[in-house]
């Protein structure tokens, strides 16, 4: 009976073991800041350089976070603490040469960017003067040619392999599809230029020509990409349309592809930034002229990564500045195209936040 009494005078259940003995949520960047501050003393005391401190505070943080975590909260959220750990670790490995490199393109490329170098050709250039609008405009060009190329191909083949039941014909495409994917850049750019060899005859450079190359680079990455966008829409969407009696070709278009445009519109970006900085394709189809060419169909065409080897190349402080400008530009036309990229996902999926 007394037993029953002190039951009911305490109603509060006992702690479950899983939650109990939990370390506040800050003990992770707090056993950081504890880990750089130690691994700062001990090489600043040995005159070491700030790349061992930085490693220093990666083990340090492994061990006294773990190490904390196992003691007072148990082996289960110990190993937890562990894992955790050991991925922000990998993600700022990961982020370290990603953030020197756009560092190292930001110090010496800001040194000869401007508007004279964005309005400005390498004809009759000198070491004061010179710039790489030929170059932007030939990279826009082909680049949006191929796009143009391989975006309505690539949907195309993967709501082929997807929607319909393509049989020998689709495991025969998946196959090439996956054997395109590999190949170096320089075939295609060679491939590319023997077709308008035969065609056109020899000595023809013309921006199409590199437009197609880089085509033949694109297609494959869209293809995986889209058909792996479309295996994400659930078939209870087209079983719906169906049922309401909309055609086939009406539900892929409304249906499949509206829920799966942001997915694709990544792709697209992706097969893009895969393209926009070949050099070697179009350095066989487009040569290097240095005067503006906006004609695709006639003529040699200047692009940015084949301009950026040339002037890294040629060797001189002048020449070096001008290709740290020029590859500058393509990053932050890249992170544009990325930004267009987003605005267009936003506004057209059916999930954009409206």
């Amino acid at each position: 009976m007394s037993a029953h009494i002190d039951v009911l005078a305490d109603p509060k259940p006992p702690r479950s073991s899983l939650v109990a003995q939990r370390l506040p949520r800050w003990f992770i960047w707090a056993t950081l800041v504890g880990s750089m501050v130690v691994s700062t003393i001990i090489v600043f005391v040995l005159s070491g350089s700030m790349t061992a401190a930085l490693a220093l505070t990666g083990v340090l943080w492994i061990v006294s976070a773990t190490g904390l975590s196992w003691w007072y909260e148990g082996a289960r959220w110990g190993k937890n603490t562990l894992l955790t750990v050991s991925i922000f670790c990998a993600f700022a490995i990961v982020m370290v040469p990603l953030a020197s490199l756009v560092w190292m393109v930001l110090v010496h490329g800001l040194e000869r960017f401007g508007i004279d170098f964005l309005m400005t050709t390498m004809r009759g250039a000198t070491d004061e003067n010179g710039g790489m609008y030929h170059g932007i405009v030939g990279t826009l060009e082909i680049t949006g040619i191929a796009t143009l190329i391989s975006v309505p191909l690539g949907i195309m083949t993967a709501i082929f392999l997807v929607e319909y039941d393509g049989g020998w014909l689709a495991k025969v495409v998946t196959f090439l599809v996956d054997v395109m994917t590999g190949i170096p850049s320089i075939v295609a750019g060679l491939f590319a230029y023997s077709v308008f060899l035969i065609v056109m005859g020899p000595r023809f450079q013309a921006g199409i020509i590199g437009a197609v190359a880089l085509s033949v680079l694109m297609t494959p990455v869209v293809v995986r990409s889209v058909e792996e966008m479309l295996k994400l829409v659930p078939h209870e969407l087209r079983e719906a349309s169906y049922a309401l009696g909309v055609p086939k070709w009406r539900t892929i278009i409304a249906v499949v592809l509206r829920t799966a445009i942001a997915g694709i519109t990544t792709g697209v970006m992706i097969a893009i930034a895969r393209v926009i900085g070949e050099t070697a394709p179009l350095l066989i189809t487009v040569g290097l002229p240095m005067k503006a060419n906006t004609d695709p169909f006639h003529g040699s065409m200047a692009t940015l990564p084949v301009l950026v080897y040339d002037q890294y190349a040629r060797g001189g402080s002048a020449a070096m500045e001008r290709a740290w400008a020029g590859a500058l530009t393509l990053i932050i036309i890249v992170m544009l195209l990325n930004i267009i990229a987003r605005l267009v996902s936003y506004f057209f999926s059916p999930r954009g936040g409206r």
